[in-house]
């Protein structure tokens, strides 16, 4: 009798590496379900995120009143946390266990802070926004609690996604760690996207009783998904153990300068820098400027963050396959911030009267920049650290990273307030907030290219050289054979 799911699943395998970039990291000894298992803490990160960001965010301002500022506030404290992402990952490449595990417990005490800041977020917020039933406990405990809750949370965000990498680079082969990377990061995609949906239709009819059970249901699902990663995926290494104990570690700061001594770390970073502040300003303003500038519905700009998220995965897909065959991160990086610049100025003319096809189209582009960016400069950053520093890496960049967005992000909207105040007065276009924001994001991209492409000039006249060195050292050799005795 045929076998119609082993004939499925042998197609599904075969498909794989062809049409998932990522697939074909899988090898006998690290099957693609043990990295997908894996990967599901990139789901949980990306929860986390989207109930911070983007439900929390409307919720605290429209159904629990509470003043937008104070709302900015709270988000913006997790960024705090942002810079100890170097200090984590270093720990997590120097701890010692009596079984020799490095960054499992980091992860389980990043998820374990994640759940104590969930645990108590929304009764936190019922009694920031004085909500009747809580009308009588005094408001310095609603602040109090409110920016414990959020403090716990990104400081357990940055500690799982930190360290949750360096575990997932190493597992697997020095040339497969951009593939890898390219898997994380579309997970996280996938668990925003989910999650985003879940929350939604869960909050479709909202009370403070189902707020309650959403987010606490969150905490949960955290737990469980954190710990079925977990499961048995770092080796235990007691020689590795007895070897740390025996061997102190190397303080922090020597080892943070010894990094920063490796060439080109410098520049990388002000680099990663640059381009994350670029790309990473548009992100709440691209749908206001829809409907304000283009007249859009909600439910069109609504579409535009999945638009936005198809084409981060397709440069997430473009540079991992790049970069999985051995080419350069520095270069990829500059085409991704290259791709950036067409991509905002497209957004830009579209409200000038081009339409909104070009806009849609500057939105896809603008997010295949900031993917084929966010890998290569991440692929760069674990290339510049020795194997046994791989979780530094990982936390400069993401110490980084999450810092530029966020100031970015804080930025985009100060700017595009202090416009619209002045805007009042002088009567100007509805777009030009919006306009003067992207055109900032212009200049840094640029920025980040004019620091790039003296490296990438560089590393291209090394290629060229050592290209036509090649045949005259083997023409040398041939004509000058040596003589065996």
């Amino acid at each position: 009798m045929f076998d119609y799911r082993t004939f499925a699943t042998r197609k599904l395998v075969a498909l794989a590496p062809r049409y998932l970039p990522f697939a074909d990291v899988a090898t006998p000894d690290l099957p693609l379900s043990r990295l997908l298992r894996l990967s599901l803490f990139q789901v949980t990160v990306g929860m986390a995120l989207v109930l911070l960001v983007g439900t929390l965010n409307r919720v605290m301002i429209v159904e629990l009143s509470v003043p937008a500022t104070l709302v900015a506030v709270m988000l913006a404290l997790p960024l705090l946390f942002a810079p100890l992402r170097t200090l984590i990952g270093f720990k997590s490449d120097t701890h010692v266990s009596a079984l020799g595990l490095r960054r499992v417990p980091y992860i389980w005490k990043g998820t374990l802070l994640q759940f104590g800041g969930f645990a108590i977020m929304p009764f936190a917020l019922l009694v920031l926004s004085g909500y009747a039933e809580a009308a009588d406990a005094p408001r310095w405990i609603g602040y109090s609690s409110a920016a414990l809750a959020f403090l716990l949370v990104g400081a357990g965000v940055h500690m799982v996604q930190t360290v949750g990498l360096a575990l997932a680079t190493d597992l697997v082969r020095t040339e497969d760690q951009p593939k890898v990377v390219g898997l994380m990061y579309v997970m996280l995609l996938v668990g925003m996207v989910i999650s985003a949906l879940v929350f939604g239709a869960l909050l479709d009819v909202y009370s403070p009783g189902r707020l309650i059970q959403v987010i606490q249901g969150a905490a949960v699902v955290t737990v469980v998904l954190n710990l079925f990663a977990l499961w048995q995926q770092e080796p235990r290494d007691r020689n590795r153990a007895q070897q740390m104990k025996v061997t102190p570690p190397v303080p922090f700061a020597e080892a943070w300068a010894t990094m920063m001594r490796a060439p080109g770390m410098l520049r990388l970073l002000v680099v990663i820098g640059l381009g994350t502040f670029g790309f990473g300003m548009a992100d709440v303003l691209l749908e206001p400027y829809g409907g304000q500038a283009l007249g859009l519905s909600v439910a069109s700009t609504t579409k535009l963050t999945a638009l936005l998220a198809a084409g981060t995965l397709v440069g997430f897909g473009l540079a991992s396959r790049a970069l999985g065959q051995g080419a350069s991160p520095d270069r990829y990086a500059l085409i991704g911030a290259a791709i950036g610049i067409p991509g905002f100025l497209a957004i830009i003319i579209s409200s000038q009267g081009a339409g909104i096809p070009l806009f849609l189209l500057g939105t896809l582009a603008t997010g295949v920049g900031a993917g084929l960016f966010g890998h290569a400069t991440l692929t760069a950053a674990i290339r510049h650290a020795p194997r046994d520093r791989i979780g530094l890496a990982l936390g400069a960049w993401g110490a980084v990273q999450a810092t530029a967005a966020g100031i970015g992000v804080a930025s985009a909207g100060i700017v595009r307030d202090v416009i619209v105040g002045w805007q009042g007065a002088t009567g100007t276009a509805a777009q030009t907030p919006y306009t003067v924001v992207f055109m900032i994001e212009v200049v840094f991209l640029m920025l980040a290219i004019a620091v790039l492409v003296p490296v990438v000039t560089a590393r291209q006249k090394q290629s060229h050289t050592l290209g036509r060195r090649a045949p005259a050292e083997r023409n040398s050799a041939s004509s000058n054979p040596v003589e065996v005795p």
